[in-house]
This record gives structure tokens, C-alpha cells and sequence, in this order.
């Protein structure tokens, strides 16, 4: 079962203008599945949510976070239960806070990294130089709200520059909520739940299998596979498919074309697949094998968009989803 979370959100116990109660309230009105907590370096909220829980038979779940807030950048922790102390931050060594939080269990991540920096949001920029990302868990490749061409798609581009180099990180979404703002239309992080497995669990096990979904709408999976195409001769192929998750506000035109990239370290393809929200669709390895020509290009990074190229829009402002990473 895909579940929606919103990982990134703040509440009065930091610099917000709505209470944690008030957090929970808009994120059941917008039929979310699990939220983070991650106010700017205090996880104070955190017995407040859990009374409510606990007092209250709701159908959400809450993920224990915080949120790093410092001169040189800002680093979101997820799965954060207790308090690790962060006043011996370096901006040439990021490594050691990052593993001071992953010691205590957490999920570590870089937030926003092409954020608006000095002179207007001094520290929401993230200039620390980390030399070691196995450090690091996810990176936040869509912080919503935020101007998409010269924040989000250089953050997108980072994250992909470091995984089709071999890094091993996860990306994630959040709308960096700080009140009641509409979250129709903006991207949103899935994780796979098993039967009553907790949230927690799921988006650990996501994360540190960089098994997590980002989609405006439906998510998209795509999994190495043997498949027969065309002829009766099994050949490897990614298997395309999407998933109806019924996110509020998404809507899809359906005489529109999907268009499907593969990118790898070498260069990417596209292929149309018309047909992909009735059934799956077959790319077969031969068909990128230009792409894969040297022994470091194994892995493809599979997008979703809306629509051809040429229409007016750029491609960032036609991507729908992107799939965990295809190891082959």
C-alpha cells in the first residue's frame, strides 16, 4: 500500500503560525496518511502531537523530526526522538552533525539546498561542503513553495548528479509548511507500507533502500525486469507502471501523451507510452544501450511527464513523478 507523507513542517513550537493541534487538523483535511514534525531545532512538539494521537482514534501518523536550522544550511532529520545537540556545527565538516542524528536512529537529509541564501535568508542555503555522503540519507529535491526553475531544479539536479555517480541517497519532498497553505498542485513523497507496518518503519526502510516515490499525482514505479517483447525471446526490460494514489488536486488530461525519460550518468532517452495509465509499459534495455556503454552508467533515473516537448512548457514544469532509481 502507497502512502502519502509530508515530510517537511512547522508549527508555533519554532517560527509558524499554526499550533501542532492545528497541524494535525489540516493535514486530516487534506487526507495526508503520515506528516513530519520538524520545527527549527526543538523537537518540544513532539509530546504534544503524541497526546493527540493517543487521545484521539485518527487515521494519521506522525514522524518525530526536526529540523537543523544554521548559518551554512539546513539539515532535516526524520525519525528524530531525541534531542541531539548541534552548537559545534562545522561548515567544512557537515559529517559529523550528520552522523551525531544517525546515531540516534535518525534519517538525515539535506533541506532546500539551492535555497535563497544571504543577503535575504541568510543560512536556508546550503553551503557546508560535505566530502563523505554516505553521511547523508535524502536529499529534499522539492521544497514546494519555493520558485521552481532557480531553487527546485538545480536541488533536483544535485540529487541526480550524486546518485547516477554512485551515491546511495534517497530524495524527498515537503512543502516546508509554516501555516495553512494549500497543497494542491505540489509534489509529494510516497513510501510502499507493508500490512500494519508503523510509518516509521516504511520510511526507514525506504529511505535507506532509496525506495521513495515523488509524484503530483499518480505514482510511477519502474523495476528492472525479464519480460517477452514482441518477440517470444526474454530480454531485460524496465517495466513502467503507474499507481493511482487519488492525491487532492491532481488532474490529468486524458488525451494527453505521457512521455518517459531515462537518464543516466551518459546522457537519456525518451520514449511516449500512450497508453501507461491502462497498462504497463516495456522499455527495453536495447534500447538504451548507448546510454549504458561503460561499466559505471548502471543506473537510470525513470521521470514521468506530461505532454511533448514544444508545448510551452519546459520540462521541469511537465514532470509529474519520478521513480526510485533503477539499479541494473
Amino acid at each position: 500500500m502507497f502512502k502519502r507523507l509530508e515530510l517537511h513542517n512547522h508549527t508555533t513550537e519554532s517560527d509558524a503560525s499554526i499550533t501542532v493541534s492545528e497541524l494535525l487538523d489540516f493535514m486530516l483535511e487534506d487526507h495526508v496518511d503520515a506528516f513530519a514534525l520538524t520545527d527549527h531545532n526543538t523537537i518540544s512538539g513532539h509530546p504534544k502531537i503524541k497526546k493527540l494521537l493517543e487521545e484521539n482514534n485518527y487515521q494519521i501518523e506522525c514522524i518525530p523530526g526536526m529540523e537543523y536550522t544554521t548559518y551554512y544550511g539546513h539539515i532535516l532529520c526524520l525519525n528524530l526522538t531525541r534531542y541531539v545537540p548541534w552548537e559545534n556545527i562545522n561548515v567544512h565538516r557537515p559529517e559529523l552533525l550528520f552522523g551525531a542524528a544517525k546515531a540516534a536512529g535518525a534519517l538525515t537529509g539535506i533541506a532546500h539546498p539551492f535555497s535563497y541564501g544571504a543577503p535575504f535568508a541568510r543560512g536556508c542555503r546550503f553551503d557546508m561542503k560535505v566530502t563523505d555522503y554516505s553521511a547523508v540519507d535524502f536529499i529534499e529535491v522539492f521544497n514546494c513553495l519555493e520558485p521552481l526553475h532557480e531553487v527546485n531544479e538545480p536541488g533536483l539536479k544535485l540529487y541526480e548528479d550524486l546518485v547516477l555517480r554512485g551515491e546511495n541517497l534517497a530524495m524527498t519532498t515537503g512543502m516546508d509548511l509554516h501555516g495553512r497553505w494549500n497543497m494542491k498542485g505540489h509534489y509529494a513523497t510516497y513510501v510502499d507500507c507493508r500490512d500494519d507496518e508503523p510509518v516509521t518503519a516504511a520510511l526507514d526502510r525506504a529511505v535507506r533502500t532509496q525506495h521513495t516515490f515523488v509524484t503530483k499525482g499518480p505514482v510511477f514505479e519502474a523495476v528492472l525486469t525479464d519480460v517477452a517483447i514482441a518477440t517470444n525471446n526474454a530480454e531485460p526490460a524496465i517495466c513502467c507502471h503507474l499507481h493511482e494514489v487519488c492525491k487532492p488536486g491532481f488532474t490529468h488530461d486524458a488525451d494527453s501523451v505521457w512521455m518517459i525519460e531515462c537518464l543516466t550518468r551518459n546522457g537519456f532517452a525518451w520514449f511516449e507510452a500512450p497508453s501507461l495509465a491502462a497498462a504497463d509499459f516495456m522499455i527495453p534495455l536495447h534500447a538504451i544501450k548507448e546510454l549504458l556503454s561503460d561499466p559505471g552508467s548502471g543506473r537510470v533515473i525513470v521521470k514521468l511527464y506530461e505532454g511533448n516537448t514544444g508545448e510551452g512548457h519546459s520540462e521541469i514544469e511537465r514532470l509529474i513523478a519520478i521513480a526510485p532509481t533503477v539499479i541494473l
